[in-house]
């Protein structure tokens, strides 16, 4: 056999044989990944629930700071809720809060519910973000802008009277307190596992610091859960399946409902709506009941946040606020949602009709919230 043909037939004997053992590698380097983004996920919900134990802890030091700003009555604690929601640009970290000060009694449920629907309302200002710089760095069109007002508008017209609502139902006994004990066992738990550091933090902090340690904690828990969610292919197969998928209200609503309990967050949830959105694969015409169940799907996590703050009343001031949510987006979806969502991209399109009308819808969007919070 001549030499030429040896080399190449050893050649390929060598990728033959290469080839399982790039199997195995590629098999444990996956491996190595899951594990790593679960331990992640593990301590993002550990400092989660730290973060949950400092605030309230340190919740009577915000007293003098609510005194100062005349937060009082629901009005204001809605706008303290949107704005500080706004400015996060992330709904979550300031329905943690509400439920926080709620468990300490450091403010009402009523008050604590309108800073929960004040988070709705500011929780889609990341996306709105995210398109307007993908529309300044000239991105083909102004898709991204347009899912951004259009999450905003959703929010505005169903958690702004979704408020009144779930204060009716804060009366009813079904969320009461009483009703909604959470289990000792739960309690003890969570007692024995943060316990000792937050006993030595009272100790060595003032309530003030201490409840602003458990804000920084809490912040640093998004990003650490944040960091293990895998990254979704916004270019594969699974994407451009989307385009046949996502024709129906009911597939966007139950996508909706979907990615947000996955990854916990309206802010990514809807803000991946963007990039599919410029790519083709989802039409922003379509986006609107995806976006009314990111809503919805959010307040799982704030639900078990109450919960590990073993706070009946705090449990059922979410629920209220779920209730209510939920009783005025099914009745939308199921009744009116053709109306409903031809005028709600209809207005979309007037806002983006030109630059002073965009910037009045922001100037609105801003100002709205201060002027409840600095509501006498």
């Amino acid at each position: 056999m001549e030499p030429d043909g040896l080399s190449e037939e050893l050649a390929i004997e060598r990728a033959i044989s290469a080839r399982p053992r790039a199997a195995v590698r590629r098999r444990w380097v996956g491996a190595a990944e899951t594990a790593t983004r679960l331990l992640a996920a593990g301590a993002g919900i550990l400092l989660f629930g730290l973060a949950l134990q400092f605030m309230k802890a340190g919740a009577a030091g915000l007293g003098p700071f609510l005194k100062a700003i005349s937060a009082e009555g629901a009005l204001p604690f809605l706008g303290l809720g949107w704005l500080g929601a706004a400015l996060l640009m992330s709904g979550s970290p300031l329905a943690a809060v509400a439920v926080s000060l709620a468990a300490a009694g450091t403010v009402s449920t009523f008050e604590g519910l309108a800073m929960l629907s004040g988070s709705r309302m500011g929780a889609s200002s990341s996306v709105l973000v995210v398109g307007f710089v993908l529309y300044l760095l000239r991105r083909r069109s102004a898709d991204g802008l347009f899912i951004g007002v259009v999450a905003l508008l959703v929010a505005s017209t169903l958690w702004l009277p979704a408020l009144p609502l779930g204060l009716a139902f804060l009366h009813s006994a079904w969320f009461h307190p009483d009703n909604l004990a959470v289990p000792g066992a739960i309690t003890e738990g969570v007692n024995g596992l943060y316990g000792p550091v937050v006993d030595w933090a009272q100790g060595h902090l003032h309530r003030l610091l201490l409840f602003a340690a458990g804000v920084a904690v809490l912040l640093v828990s998004f990003y650490v859960f944040d960091r293990a969610l895998p990254q979704l292919d916004t270019e594969g197969l699974a994407a451009r399946r989307l385009h046949a998928f996502t024709r129906r209200a009911w597939a966007m609503f139950l996508l909706g409902l979907g990615v947000t309990a996955v990854t916990m967050s309206v802010s990514i949830s809807v803000g991946l709506l963007v990039p599919l959105s410029l790519r083709g694969y989802v039409h922003r015409e379509r986006v609107v009941p995806y976006i009314m169940a990111a809503n919805l799907s959010t307040w799982v996590d704030t639900l078990a946040a109450a919960a590990l703050l073993g706070s009946g009343a705090a449990v059922g001031m979410v629920l209220a606020e779920m209730a209510a949510g939920a009783t005025l987006t099914l009745c939308v979806l199921l009744l009116l949602y053709r109306p409903y969502s031809r005028l709600l991209l209809a207005a979309a399109r007037g806002v983006l009709g030109g630059r002073v009308r965009f910037a009045l819808f922001l100037a609105a969007y801003l100002a709205v919230p201060l002027a409840l919070l600095l509501l006498r």
